[in-house]
């Protein structure tokens, strides 16, 4: 996020135009290499210098659990994957009954680092997603005690990245489904609302001037004024999850939260040209703010098409400059 225009969306400072960040997963460049060298060549303007040069070898870009195999994690959860370039899955959960909660030990290690789905998916991890409902459910002294180990562990790592953080602390964490929150919004704000707070405070009491970015999919829109108030400074929803009303609703109308809108990967490997222009320009001019508020994310896979990937960058490039009409 060092582009000037990010900061200035974050911070409702008007910026020059529409900042945009694009990533391809590692398995674009895996199975498609001259595909996507000559995509980011032709639209450069949109992407970083170093964009090829640190994908030039598999090692630099492909790794931990974005390699095939098994991996193991420090809390010893067991990873899974069978696709190099794409990410794991947990198939081994240490916590196997409830009870063993009780018994979990907290890591030692301290290298601040905080992986996606460091807090409400590490749950999810630990016990598998079963037990973790059922104790969610149950609401006895099982899904406390969870609870506070993950965050314990947390709050060490989040103190030793402080030093490091620079200008904006970004944080994932998906805690949402398809439709909704698989807990509901009132367990979230009973459970794990005071985390998100404890972990952000940790970071704005350091450096009231420090950024938080947190990306979250799923359906989120409910607890989006909720991630405001914990500390966050701008969220990464998705427009398929959340809907575009929804996120209107919430991100302008009810308040304003500045938002990077991660567009609709579900519909990128099948739409047409017209399709793909018709969804950024209907996203920018619903969620255009001249101070700013918006930046528009874009994750490709190998399986959205290169002309798809194309029309997708052509679209983002009539609307960056949007100032209220085309």
């Amino acid at each position: 996020m060092s582009n000037p225009d990010f900061i200035k969306a974050i911070k409702l400072e008007y910026p020059e135009r529409i900042p945009v960040s694009i990533s391809f997963l590692p398995a674009m460049w895996l199975r498609n290499r001259e595909e996507t060298e000559r995509l980011v060549r032709e639209y450069h303007v949109l992407f970083p210098e170093d964009e090829i040069e640190k994908h030039e070898r598999k090692s630099d870009f492909v790794v931990g659990r974005y390699n095939a195999g098994s991996h193991v994690d420090e809390w010893g959860c067991v990873w899974s994957n069978v696709n190099d370039g794409m990410d794991a899955i947990v198939t081994g959960h240490p916590v196997k009954e409830i009870e063993d909660v009780f018994d979990l030990k907290i890591p030692e290690n301290l290298d601040g680092n905080l992986p996606h789905g460091f807090m409400y998916l590490r749950l999810l991890d630990l016990c598998g997603f079963e037990n973790a409902m059922l104790m969610f459910a149950m609401e006895g002294e099982e899904i406390q005690t969870l609870i506070d180990k993950v965050l314990e562990y947390n709050c060490r790592q989040v103190k030793c990245h402080l030093p490091y953080s620079g200008d904006v602390f970004s944080f994932g964490d998906d805690l949402g489904m398809q439709t909704g929150l698989a807990i509901g919004a009132e367990r979230w704000r009973k459970y794990m609302k005071p985390c998100f707070a404890k972990l952000y405070g940790m970071v704005k009491n350091s450096n009231p001037e420090t950024l938080i970015y947190m990306h979250t999919d799923g359906c989120i829109h409910e607890i989006m004024p909720d991630l405001v108030e914990c500390g966050v400074d701008m969220i990464n929803p998705q427009f398929r999850a959340n809907g575009l009303d929804n996120l209107v609703r919430v991100c302008r109308k009810e308040r304003i939260i500045p938002i990077n809108l991660d567009l609709d990967r579900q519909l990128f490997p099948f739409a047409t040209r017209s399709e793909l222009f018709d969804h950024v320009g209907e996203c920018i001019e619903s969620l255009y703010l001249p101070q700013g508020g918006l930046c528009i994310n874009i994750e490709l896979n190998y399986d959205v098409p290169i002309q798809n990937c194309a029309a997708i960058f052509d679209a983002f490039l009539k609307f960056r400059d949007y100032k209220g009409r085309i």
